[in-house]
């Protein structure tokens, strides 16, 4: 059996609500319970940190990814059971997807925004087929939702962009979708 990877993309901040943090706990908790490595952006800090303690804790393989630059700003967690410093933003987001067998989007901020945009953007093109699982924990991301819906409502997107995307309140619900589309 091969070990399937999830790629995460969440906040480098906790956010002002703390289910977010507990949210991001259980899902490096769930990921690691199934056997799943997880990829993601190999800060230490806010939500990266909170969901990569949690799948190491949990005997989970972690396999981090950040430029130089962000070394010291995001805390780069070298203690990773695979740890890739690159050289640009872009080769991080390059090889977090390539590492990867789907991608859950978390609470962020601009760089997860960035991140999805950029999966989704591939996804449309067709230039990969993962699943793309939105965890939208306390309706985080109900108004993504929203401006998504209103970009294919005024013909800037056709309908089956909304279809790349699943929906889930929470990690358990996450792994729930991954295990029906990871087959």
């Amino acid at each position: 059996m091969t070990v399937k990877s999830v790629c995460v993309y969440c906040g480098s901040r906790p956010g002002a609500m703390p289910a977010y943090a507990k949210a991001a706990q259980v899902m490096g908790k769930c990921l690691a319970s199934e056997g799943w490595r997880l990829v993601y952006g190999a800060g230490d800090v806010g939500l990266m940190g909170e969901v990569a303690r949690s799948a190491q804790a949990a005997g989970g393989e972690t396999f981090g990814v950040i430029p130089e630059h962000l070394v010291k700003r995001e805390v780069g967690k070298s203690d990773l059971t695979t740890y890739v410093v690159t050289e640009t933003m872009h080769e991080r987001k390059k090889v977090m997807l390539m590492n990867a067998d789907a991608v859950v989007v978390m609470p962020g901020g601009p760089g997860s925004l960035d991140e999805l945009f950029e999966v989704l953007t591939w996804r449309q093109l067709g230039l990969h087929d993962k699943p793309i699982v939105i965890l939208n924990a306390e309706g985080y991301w109900d108004k993504l939702r929203d401006l998504l819906d209103h970009v294919i409502d005024q013909g800037f997107a056709d309908a089956s962009l909304a279809g790349f995307l699943s929906w889930a309140d929470s990690p358990e619900a996450v792994m729930d979708t991954l295990r029906s589309q990871l087959r």
